[in-house]
């Protein structure tokens, strides 16, 4: 019996929220208020924000840009890092190993970025529609 009163009250509330929603999204407009969520959207943009989130000065784009100069700057100076460990290494060969992992990883970084880098362009233009084949569109045949 105490099973079933913890299942049916949560049950219950959730029947006095459908409930509630459902009757407040039938046709409660304002006269004459046709503004969808695009225009809200639209209207909620700061001044100087971009207008898209695709393109080239959308917000997917800046923010691409902005994690490849960061990943980019932190493999480089991984890169001078390793470089400074193998010189000073003096023929230890655990110092050795542990300075061309070091340099290792910061090439694979900046490989793994300049392909997420290509990547993240490619899904861009195709949401952006300035990809190639944008020109050819096709007609719907279902009439």
């Amino acid at each position: 019996m105490r099973d079933v009163k913890k299942f049916i009250l949560p049950v219950a509330i959730c029947m006095v929220i459908f409930a509630v929603v459902a009757s407040l999204s039938t046709d409660t407009h304002a006269a004459g208020f046709s503004m969808g969520i695009a225009d809200g959207a639209s209207a909620a943009r700061g001044k100087d924000q971009a207008a898209d989130l695709f393109g080239t000065t959308g917000t997917f784009r800046t923010i691409t840009n902005v994690m490849l100069f960061l990943i980019g700057a932190i493999s480089v100076i991984m890169l001078i890092i390793g470089g400074l460990r193998y010189v000073v290494s003096g023929g230890d060969s655990t110092a050795v190993t542990n300075a061309k992992n070091t340099i290792l990883y910061a090439v694979v970084g900046i490989v793994v970025a300049i392909l997420a880098y290509a990547v993240v362009s490619f899904v861009i233009t195709s949401f952006s529609g300035a990809g190639g084949a944008s020109g050819s569109s096709i007609a719907p045949t279902n009439t």
